[in-house]
């Protein structure tokens, strides 16, 4: 019973590795360290959002690894990039996609004090729902951060990037 106990033990640890890899690590280790983010942070939202195909696209238009729309790529070109040649297209490479999304996670989590649920939803939704869903006492009893996430898409988003980042924690540590 002891062996089986330890076989099943090491392959679950081997699942576990094989569905929550880290890809493109040397991208997501520099751009995690460049914009202060926990490399298990970037690990969980490029999982969720495409489990790490850079040529996924989406019904809503996004594009590559961390699923970036075209909005959101010019306004994070024009922050981080304007004097670049880098068009929508450019998101399908790996490196551009990760630099451009540890850049708006980075934001989102500046912009919600450090807090993931919060950040995760804005990721997802926008900061423009987010903030006025923390001006609602319903959802945010400080303004800063929200208590729940009142829309079906939203509270799953968050609830697989929460549990995906505590996954990625249990098997790698933090930095």
């Amino acid at each position: 019973a002891l062996a089986g106990t330890l076989l099943f033990s090491a392959f679950r640890d081997k699942i576990e590795h094989w569905e929550y890899p880290q890809r493109f690590t040397e991208y997501v280790e520099y751009y995690a360290g460049k914009y202060g983010i926990d490399p298990m942070i970037l690990y969980a939202f490029i999982r969720t959002e495409s489990n790490f195909d850079p040529n996924a696209d989406s019904d809503a238009g996004a594009r590559g690894l961390m699923q970036i729309t075209e909005v959101t790529f010019d306004w994070i070109k024009m922050k981080i990039a304007p004097k670049e040649s880098l068009t929508f297209d450019d998101l399908y490479d790996p490196e551009t996609n990760i630099r451009f999304g540890s850049y708006f996670v980075s934001y989102c989590l500046d912009r919600y004090s450090g807090h993931l649920a919060t950040a995760a939803a804005a990721y997802h939704s926008g900061w423009g729902t987010v903030d006025t869903l923390l001006q609602m006492e319903e959802h945010s009893s400080d303004g800063q951060t929200l208590k729940g996430f009142p829309y079906n898409q939203m509270h799953h988003y968050v609830e697989k990037i929460t549990a995906c980042y505590g996954v990625y924690t249990r098997l790698y540590g933090t930095p």
